[in-house]
């Protein structure tokens, strides 16, 4: 999962210090990841050294970035949990909550953009944000954070020793920055099927499998193949989570009053601190068609990394399945490719068994416990409306088709390893 141990190839003297030079991750790469997403991804100048990646990771882990020592980046992206800190809503200074999920940072190297509304476009405008949000670690500004990590003994010298000058908010969050492009995480079972090993998937996986390329529709905005081995489009959608409490018109036309295009710490606020946070991609752009709409996750590690969506509203997969199942929560501003998905309870069952299979070998254990947890809570269903998605009532659609294994698996396309047998005949 982890692909730490980048090593330097070359020593620059600048100045009479010797500074570290970018150099290549190491490889190989795990199954899916692709290399050449990474060549894209991290362009030569932000390639990160060993040296960075020391100073970053303690950066990340440092109580003391925050304004009482009490909050890291590690305490909402925690590695034991799979980055991420198992909470519906992240808990900040002085136990305050925001309004958002955190979401993992495993493959965030790889995404266009940063956060759920996509408010940062690269992992070092996102590594400063939490720093100085009032409930996240509570710095009053950028100069603040500079000037406390100068007061740390420790740091100034191993600033020098990186970056050959005092610490700045710019190294600041390059280091943190080069850490997170550390954290690659592939070697799901589903990559081992995809190279090659038909046993890799249980039958309920391979049918989940089918299901999310077929009727299940989950491949619309979760694509995963050697072009898209993210499972993201990238792109934002409401998906009509944020339907469930809020009156989207009255909000949007105090967004419009109040926020100011382009002041970046002020739609950081708005969107942990405020209702406004369920103006999604809103807060960004002020575009009307962006009104609720949120990034599509990443579906890797999906299922140890629950709560889900935004704001943490839904406890399992389960839960995930049902809010798709019946079209999501009818409002003014839903995605158009919303609607009922007419799946019964063993194809459910399936997609979500088909998730787990995405969760890399270094999680397994946390796989075992989060699906035993889940399971726990299966007859716990506040999102299931079985007669809206079996088309009982309400008008959102025709059902899809899924694809028959015995004549054609989608896994025969897009496959990342070697050409060879991707599933059983």
């Amino acid at each position: 999962m982890f692909m730490k141990a980048l090593t330097c190839v070359a020593v620059l003297a600048l100045g009479g210090t010797v500074l570290a030079q970018p150099a290549p991750p190491q490889k190989p790469f795990p199954p899916g990841v692709s290399p050449v997403l990474y060549e894209l991804s991290v362009p030569p100048e932000r390639r990160p050294t060993a040296a960075q990646i020391t100073l970053g990771e303690k950066l990340f882990n440092d109580k003391r970035l925050s304004a009482d020592d009490s909050v890291s980046c590690a305490t909402c992206h925690d590695p034991k949990r799979a980055f991420t800190d198992g909470l519906p809503r992240s808990e900040g200074i002085k136990k305050q909550r925001g309004q958002r999920n955190s979401p993992t940072v495993l493959n965030a190297l790889f995404n266009a953009t940063q956060f759920w509304d996509g408010r940062a476009g690269t992992l070092e405008e996102q590594a400063l944000l939490p720093i100085i949000n009032p409930i996240e670690m509570g710095m009053p500004d950028v100069e603040a954070v500079v000037a406390k990590v100068k007061g740390l003994p420790e740091y100034p010298p191993e600033f020098q020793k990186v970056f050959g000058r005092e610490p700045t908010a710019e190294d600041l969050a390059t280091a943190i920055a080069a850490f997170e492009r550390t954290q690659f995480s592939g070697n799901a079972r589903f990559d081992r099927f995809l190279a090659g090993d038909s046993k890799a998937l249980s039958a309920a996986e391979k049918r989940g499998w089918a299901l999310f390329n077929g009727k299940a529709r989950c491949n619309s905005c979760h694509a995963g193949n050697a072009v898209s081995p993210l499972f993201s489009d990238q792109k934002f959608h409401n998906i009509g989570i944020a339907a469930h409490q809020h009156d989207f018109p009255k909000l949007a036309a105090e967004a419009l009053r109040v926020v100011r295009t382009g002041d970046a710490k002020q739609i950081d606020e708005l969107a942990i601190q405020t209702n406004l946070s369920e103006m999604g991609r809103f807060l960004v752009t002020k575009n009307e068609n962006d009104i609720g709409s949120f990034k599509t996750p990443t579906l890797r590690n999906v299922g140890v990394t629950g709560p889900y969506m935004h704001d943490g509203s839904l406890a399992t997969l389960w839960d995930v399945m049902d809010h798709y199942n019946k079209g999501g929560i009818p409002n003014p501003f839903l995605d158009g490719g919303m609607q009922r998905l007419g799946l019964t309870e063993p194809e459910i069952d399936d997609v979500v068994a088909f998730l787990f299979a995405l969760t890399s070998e270094d999680l397994a254990a946390l796989e075992k416990k989060e699906l035993a947890s889940q399971r726990a809570r299966k007859n716990k269903r506040p999102e299931r409306d079985t007669a809206v998605a079996l088309g009982k009532k309400g008008n959102l659609g025709d059902i899809g088709v899924s694809p028959d294994l015995s004549i054609s698996n989608p896994a025969d396309r897009g496959f990342y390893g070697p050409v060879g047998p991707s599933s059983e005949k």
